[in-house]
């Protein structure tokens, strides 16, 4: 059984944006933490610096975050155990939130693992390298490098809805799907969050994101800043300038601005830039700046 430190973070800085309750036993920070970057380049194997990959970790957790996304798939296995080593025994207040349905090969490219004994391999693992006895949320992880892809997800579904029956998943949840297949999966099994791609300049997902929130169901942008490129606009320059932050922590910004139920896990291998991201969470953006960034995507 999994203990818990005693020691657990209140009126800090990551606590600025809020809270979002995703079931009755997971309430988490709305700024969270995104753990891909931590391992090496391309997410494929281990980070040139352990020691500064475990002080983000650290750092995360002293900040008030409450929400860390991770995949056995990063490294592989690296931010896993990473985890594991940092913050095992973890704080009753800290939820971490991992996903499956595909691996790395030798080369580092990302193949599907969307088969049954796959799925349940995968859980297994990510018990194991996490450290826990139930993971607190498992994301189904389908579609394809460009965005979601349609189709049925009924049977990989119905395998973690029979894993969480088991007592292994605490909750499920979905990621790069379309509302088609959220509806799908809603016959099958709750879903307690969506993890698709989405930033000031990528808006494909607005209807989608407001029809969650009228459910209670939290969005995870990932790439929230554009991806391993950073966002690049004039526009997010301006409002920056204006404001004397920057244009990161802008986009930050706008998404915890743009409805409730959005919950943010930048991802950095940095501690300066953890604490940048989560700075961001303390800034109001006005009406005028809100729509000078709203016109981004048009």
């Amino acid at each position: 059984m999994v203990t818990h430190s005693a020691n657990e973070p209140s009126n800090l800085p990551a606590a600025a944006a809020g809270t979002f309750t995703m079931a009755e036993d997971i309430t988490v920070t709305r700024m969270g933490y995104g753990a891909m970057q931590l391992a090496g380049p391309q997410v494929f194997g281990p980070p040139a610096d352990r020691e500064a990959a475990l002080a983000v970790l650290h750092e995360a957790v002293a900040l008030g975050i409450t929400h860390i996304d991770t995949s056995d798939f990063y490294g592989p296995y690296v931010t896993n155990q990473l985890i594991k080593e940092a913050l095992y025994p973890y704080p009753n207040s800290l939820h971490i939130v991992t996903k499956v349905g595909a691996l790395r090969d030798a080369q580092g490219n990302w193949p599907p693992a969307l088969a049954p004994v796959q799925l349940r391999q995968a859980v297994l693992d990510n018990l194991d390298h996490l450290g826990l006895e139930a993971l607190d949320v498992v994301n189904l992880r389908v579609g394809g490098l460009e965005g979601p892809v349609p189709g049925s997800i009924s049977e990989p579904f119905t395998v973690l809805a029979q894993m969480q029956q088991e007592g292994l998943i605490k909750h499920l949840g979905l990621s790069n799907v379309n509302a088609e297949q959220i509806a799908a999966a809603q016959s099958i099994a709750p879903v307690v969050c969506v993890q698709n791609l989405y930033n000031v300049a990528h808006r494909g997902d607005d209807d989608l994101i407001d029809a969650l929130a009228a459910q209670g169901i939290a969005y995870v942008p990932f790439f929230p800043l554009g991806g391993f490129s950073p966002l690049q606009s004039d526009k997010l320059e301006a409002v920056a300038s204006r404001l004397n932050t920057t244009p990161m922590a802008v986009a930050l910004a706008w998404l915890l601005q743009r409805a409730p139920n959005m919950l943010l896990i930048p991802g950095t291998s940095s501690v300066a830039h953890l604490r940048s991201n989560v700075a961001a969470a303390a800034l109001t953006l006005s009406e005028g700046d809100l729509a000078e960034l709203n016109s981004i995507a048009a």
